[in-house]
């Protein structure tokens, strides 16, 4: 079935400040209601955008978190723009990496829980992982959600095509020294699952040193870059044809030519 849905949507890259959950979405919202101001209906926030990887903190930043989410509910509502982006999140005890999607209402459709921990920093000794994969039905289609890491196993994006998606949100702190593959996996999941990636990295150096080089990109169905950012602090944005998705899949029909019954 043709669904006939368009937009813009946008992707918001800063130098997220460790631990300064006010200054971070008070940067956050500003960049945010940049894209409202050009029309967007959907803007994506890199990975933990108002924390950080403050691990040894999240404990004692998690009532300002909570207040986060509600204020970026409201703008949701207010502006009707889709926002999505990994925050933590605490539940019994556990503190997880967790990408939330509000829609344009200012309710929250999903809550992604990264199942990749990236052990090269540590990551993986202090949250926990998910244990299920997340599509959501929103008011811009059916979201397939990833979160940095995740995006090296096309296991789990594939799962996620299977399940509907036709539009994927990542949320990343991918560094500098590895940007080529950022650039290259998201065009080649986007190829291969034959739907729209719009994918947020952070810019700046963290307090170990590490550089990450922004360059948050929106990929076509047929892989092509339409938004690339540089390494500076700032937004992109792009128009979104939903009805892409469906040509693309009918010229090349890689959902229904899958061999599932010899590889699962």
């Amino acid at each position: 079935m043709i669904t006939k849905i368009q937009f813009k949507a946008g992707a918001v890259q800063f130098d997220v400040k460790t631990g300064d959950v006010r200054g971070n979405l008070s940067a956050a919202l500003g960049y945010l209601g940049h894209l409202a101001d050009q029309g967007g209906g959907l803007g994506v926030c890199p990975e933990f955008f108002l924390t950080g990887f403050d691990n040894e903190n999240m404990d004692r930043l998690m009532p300002a978190v909570e207040a986060g989410i509600q204020r970026l509910a409201e703008f949701s509502r207010k502006r009707s723009m889709a926002v999505a982006g990994s925050l933590p999140e605490q539940k019994n005890g556990q503190i997880f990496n967790t990408l939330y999607f509000i829609d344009r209402d200012g309710k929250i459709r999903a809550r992604y829980r990264k199942l990749h921990l990236f052990p090269l920093t540590g990551e993986d000794l202090y949250y926990t992982r998910g244990d299920e994969m997340v599509t959501a039905d929103t008011s811009l289609g059916r979201v397939g959600i990833m979160i940095c890491y995740d995006l090296r196993f096309p296991e789990l994006a594939r799962r996620l095509f299977l399940d509907g998606a036709r539009i994927f949100v990542i949320s990343a702190q991918w560094p500098l020294a590895r940007v080529a593959h950022w650039q290259a996996l998201i065009r080649a999941r986007a190829i291969e699952n034959q739907a729209w990636f719009i994918c947020s990295n952070r810019a700046g150096t963290d307090p170990d040193g590490l550089v990450f080089p922004g360059s948050s990109m929106i990929v076509d169905p047929n892989g092509v870059v339409l938004a690339l950012g540089d390494d500076q602090s700032g937004t992109i944005m792009a128009d979104i044809d939903m009805d892409l998705v469906d040509r693309v899949r009918q010229a090349i029909p890689v959902g229904q030519d899958r061999r599932g019954d010899i590889y699962g």
